[in-house]
């Protein structure tokens, strides 16, 4: 099977895919609004001939030209919406269109029914809960964890030890806002998500040297492929900046053949789609598995681009990054257009939250910087985090 360059090559005909988080029914429907609309977006980059249920600020006139100017095969078929109305009217709109449904996040059953959907809300709750890596990692690459009640959280992730703090919930809305990180010592500052949810992950904190986003995906006929290899970019909340394209370390060959198998473990209960596993090696030479993310990510559009631009020069570098910022995505694609017709930048999409009923504005812009030399390629990608303040 050839190397898939767009959404239509993995999910086949008559699908459209629904990236936005659900709104979830405690939590506030600003909180966290401009994130779902942001994910909605990611996938119109390479959905060539697949329906998108997108928020309307990723089809921002100036923003879908320079996306189909870089080369890349944009979505033809956008369903847009401005408001949470009108998000549950193109997904029932679609329905109709007797299209079948690949969310990518959990939705409720009363909006997507699973007997229209490509799999089912349990499934992909279940595979994205952090308490759910047991289940599809073999024991040798799973980080030490357990499962805690929210009220016991101050026992088991004291101040003077480092933890990692993940959500289990099956309602995990990704962007790193499930996930938190406490050095030992630093003063405690519990996520939004420990007033939420009754349980919790806590995992060993881990001396990572080398991390990996092993990007895979199942087609149709249900075997798990790999896609490519990258190296993950990683802050000091351990949040992730954008990944690294062609030249990574090679991973160890037993790691990746576990990669594949967790893949294939859930293609056989039933998933259909992309996905990017987390993995690392620490100091002292562990390799380990940090997050199952079945859906599309952030690594998925760039490599799906990649295949698109320079099918041949894939072990080329190249790096991707994502600017925020108050002004219109027409200003900013403006100010970026002499750099854009240089070379060596794309498009990969975005958002402007003044095509929706968002009262704050906001920009959001996601590159790709590639070339031949590594440190020219992250020399220019600083200059440009630099230039927004990043």
């Amino acid at each position: 099977m050839a190397a898939p360059r767009t959404l239509t090559d993995i999910y086949g005909p008559d699908i459209a895919v629904c990236a936005r988080p659900a709104q979830e029914p405690t939590v506030p429907s600003s909180r966290h609004r401009n994130t779902r609309d942001v994910l909605s977006v990611r996938p119109l980059a390479v959905a060539a001939d697949t329906p998108v249920i997108s928020s309307a600020g990723g089809t921002e006139p100036n923003l879908i030209a320079a996306l189909r100017d870089g080369g890349l095969p944009v979505g033809t078929d956008p369903r847009e919406f401005r408001t949470e109305a009108e998000f549950a009217t193109r997904v029932t709109e679609a329905l109709s269109d007797g299209l079948r449904l690949s969310m990518e996040y959990p939705q409720p059953t009363s909006l997507f029914p699973d007997e229209r959907s490509v799999k089912s809300a349990e499934l992909v709750g279940y595979l994205n809960n952090k308490a759910s890596i047991s289940t599809f990692v073999a024991p040798r690459f799973q980080a030490r964890r357990e499962i805690v009640a929210t009220d016991e959280l101050a026992l088991a992730a004291p101040a003077e030890k480092s933890w990692v703090l993940k959500a289990a919930t099956n309602a995990a809305h990704g962007a790193s806002l499930d996930v938190y990180l406490h050095r030992a010592g630093d003063l405690v500052n519990l996520p939004a998500f420990t007033d939420i949810l009754t349980e919790v992950v806590v995992e060993e904190y881990l001396s990572i040297h080398r991390n990996w986003g092993v990007q895979l995906y199942v087609a149709a006929d249900g075997l798990a492929r790999l896609l490519a290899v990258t190296d993950q970019r990683i802050d000091a909340d351990g949040v992730y900046t954008g990944g690294r394209f062609g030249r990574v370390v090679p991973l160890p060959a037993d790691l990746l053949t576990e990669c594949l198998a967790i893949a294939q473990r859930a293609a056989d209960v039933g998933y259909r789609g992309m996905c990017s596993l987390d993995c690392a090696q620490t100091h002292d030479g562990r390799l380990v598995m940090l997050d199952l993310n079945f859906r599309i990510t952030s690594g998925s559009i760039p490599l799906l681009a990649l295949h698109t631009i320079r099918p041949d020069a894939l072990d080329r570098p190249s790096e991707s990054t994502k600017i925020t910022t108050s002004a219109p995505i027409a200003a900013l694609l403006a100010a970026l257009r002499p750099a854009l017709q240089r070379g060596g930048l794309l498009v990969t999409g975005g958002h402007d939250t003044r095509r929706t009923n968002n009262p704050i504005n906001q920009t959001t812009l996601h590159l790709l910087v590639f070339g031949d030399d590594p440190d020219d390629v992250t020399t220019r990608r600083t200059a440009l985090e630099a230039m927004y303040d990043h």
